[in-house]
């Protein structure tokens, strides 16, 4: 009889029968992990289970170890993929970044009754030199670098602020037209909701003047006389930090007006505004052509006191009579060495 050591059909040429098991140990870990187990010689004998075997314990628990880690892993990472899509910032809305707007509107009563202009066809001859026509009043400087921002980056900021003081300030759509979309399209997100409040529910709140964000009239009321506007005054760029630009605009803005729907009526009257406005632009408004509207101060007139400015600037046209005398003192709007204050005057004589 062989040796019961031997595996069956005698040990193979070239190795050792314990050579060729050397590499499978059954040792305890192997056997616990089996998947079944002989019944025991009592469960066999009292027939309670019917089988040779039994499992042993749960299916899952016996996988081998790299597939419970594997599994393990995968719901590790679908937990902190369902954790970081509830509580990532993507999915909160964030706080408007703009800053709101401060309006401060002084009209300027007329001292008495408001006269025409002697020449309608050139409604602008009275003037004293050193207003201009349109962009070229408005008095913005070449670009040049500043501690933290280049040349380059001064220019496209200068650049959207002259387009925003055109379509404000000059534009007739804007004046006279109710065009909104192209001043809305130069705001930085932030204050949209601020500017769209402003038009649809305009008051008298130092916050929600449609005439803090442009210049305009009631086009059933007013009319331009003159396709152009005069202007004069200043632009001037500084740093409001490292990151943000500072610009403000001082002007003097002459109009030349009618009633509207009056056009064989040669009455035009002159109607000045002052108009100061402060800007923000940090280096993201820069690549997206957007500012911030800070502050804006106009004193506009003639206009009468107590007047409801906050839609529609009102003039006083040719022919109405005036305010009474006793009103405050003359004010000149073109006079930039005193600051604009919030109450009403009397309009003076507009100056060079």
């Amino acid at each position: 009889m062989g040796d019961p050591r031997e595996p069956p059909g005698g040990t193979p040429e070239g190795g050792s029968n314990d050579d060729e098991f050397r590499s499978v140990v059954f040792d305890e870990s192997f056997v616990r992990a089996a998947r079944i187990q002989e019944l025991s010689a009592r469960e066999r004998l009292s027939g309670a289970f019917g089988r040779a075997t039994r499992p042993r314990g749960l299916g899952w628990l016996t996988l081998p170890r790299q597939a419970i880690a594997l599994l393990l892993l995968v719901a590790l990472a679908f937990a902190a993929a369902v954790y970081f899509g509830v509580t990532s910032p993507r999915g909160q809305v964030a706080a408007p970044s703009g800053t709101q707007l401060t309006v401060s509107l002084i009209p300027l009563a007329p001292a008495g009754t408001v006269s025409a202009v002697a020449d309608p066809a050139n409604p602008f001859a009275g003037l004293p030199a050193g207003y201009a026509d349109g962009p070229a009043g408005l008095g913005v400087p070449a670009a040049h670098s500043t501690a933290h921002f280049t040349g380059s980056e001064v220019q496209r900021a200068l650049d959207t602020v002259q387009q925003y003081l055109v379509l404000s300030e000059l534009t007739p759509a804007t004046l006279t037209a109710n065009e909104t979309g192209r001043v809305r399209a130069l705001l930085t997100s932030g204050e949209l909701a601020q500017y769209d409040d402003s038009l649809n529910a305009p008051r008298d709140d130092q916050h929600h003047a449609a005439t803090g964000w442009m210049v305009r009239f009631d086009p059933g009321q007013i009319a331009l006389a003159a396709g152009t506007v005069k202007a004069r005054g200043t632009v001037q760029v500084g740093e409001l930090d490292a990151d943000t630009l500072e610009i403000t605009a001082d002007h003097t803005l002459v109009y030349a007006l009618r009633p509207a729907g009056t056009t064989s009526d040669p009455a035009v009257s002159l109607y000045a505004v002052r108009r100061a406005v402060r800007v923000e632009l940090d280096r993201a408004d820069l690549d997206t052509g957007r500012l911030r509207l800070v502050d804006t101060a106009q004193q506009a007139g003639p206009t009468g006191c107590g007047t409801p400015q906050s839609d529609y600037l009102q003039p006083v046209l040719a022919t109405t009579a005036g305010v009474r005398p006793g009103s405050p003192p003359a004010v000149d709007p073109a006079e930039h060495a005193r600051p604009a204050w919030q109450s009403c005057g009397v309009l003076g004589p507009i100056s060079g």
